[in-house]
């Protein structure tokens, strides 16, 4: 039976929906995004606007006459997207005339819209996130290194596109088939969407090169276009984008990564929790600019909690 696992963390929330011990969907909640959906106050600053608590999105449809500093109501549509070297603000049109600003659903109202049963996770009881493989997805987004039964793939977000290379034994056409089903399979682990293109072997005739397209059908859960192998291999997939995936929210963030992991590993920590911990010297920085999260961790120990650099 499927089953969300729902962890209100500390800086983060985390969510994996997991079937038969396994996690085929995983999704990550930083503190402070600005959710798909919000609705808010904001005012025209050329091709964006900025909303009444300070922060910024781009603005799509500009409304005629809608002048430099005019006040209008918006609604976010694409959450921010991290890229190397530049991030993507969120995106906003104008709001319904008849809407009224509220804010976009969190994670938890998201996966409870599924009506797939959701599990609670509390710090003191046994790590069922881990237990169905929390750590190794994180090391995938993380690497992009990702086995499977006859190969391994290797995961490459570009600012065009995610790329999937897939190496492995022949023969090729079940190499390609499998490689096929292991990348759909980590599309939807790891919440990857917009263009999405899948480097396989090379096979030689049009019905080889289609099961391996039918592999992929079955596989990747709607919606999705994609494009038929070519001769060379080379298959594209196109999903929806409306947020980041985790490849991208962890690795444009590693130390805050680092330090959130951390957060959570001695949030579980049976008593007594020790006082004194060692952070590398950026995940050190990162934690030491938001001191309420350290203070929340203390809270929920009962334990004052300080942190010193190991490097």
């Amino acid at each position: 039976m499927a089953e969300w696992l729902y962890e209100a963390g500390i800086g983060e929330a985390r969510a994996a929906l997991v079937e038969n011990g396994v996690i085929v969907e995983a999704r990550l909640e930083l503190e402070g995004n600005l959710p798909l959906g919000t609705i808010a106050e904001a005012r025209r600053r050329g091709d964006h606007v900025v909303l009444d608590d300070g922060r910024e999105a781009m603005l799509d449809r500009v409304p005629p006459r809608l002048s430099e500093g005019a006040a209008l109501l918006v609604e976010i549509v694409r959450e921010a997207i991290p890229e190397p070297g530049r991030a993507k603000r969120p995106r906003a049109i104008p709001a319904a005339p008849d809407a009224r600003p509220a804010p976009g659903p969190d994670l938890l109202a998201r996966i409870t819209a599924t009506n797939i049963p959701i599990r609670l996770l509390r710090a003191h009881e046994s790590d069922a996130l881990e237990a169905a493989g929390w750590s190794e997805l994180l090391d995938e987004a993380e690497t992009g290194e990702i086995g499977f039964g006859r190969g391994a793939l290797r995961l490459s977000p570009t600012p065009a596109m995610t790329l999937f290379d897939v190496d492995g034994a022949a023969p090729l056409l079940d190499l390609a088939i499998a490689g096929a089903i292991a990348s759909a399979r980590t599309i939807r682990r790891l919440d990857i969407g917009g263009s999405i293109g899948i480097d396989l072997p090379t096979l030689g005739g049009k019905a080889e090169r289609q099961r391996v397209a039918e592999a992929i059908d079955a596989t990747l859960p709607q919606p999705f276009e994609r494009t038929a192998m070519n001769g060379f291999g080379f298959l594209q997939i196109v999903r929806p984008r409306p947020r980041a995936s985790l490849v991208e929210l962890l690795r444009a963030d590693p130390a805050g990564a680092i330090a959130r992991a951390a957060l959570r590993t001695i949030e579980r920590t049976p008593p007594p929790v020790p006082p004194r911990h060692i952070l590398p010297a950026p995940a050190l920085a990162w934690l030491d600019a938001r001191p309420h999260l350290v203070a929340e961790l203390a809270r929920r120990t009962g334990v004052p909690i300080q942190f010193a650099s190991g490097s």
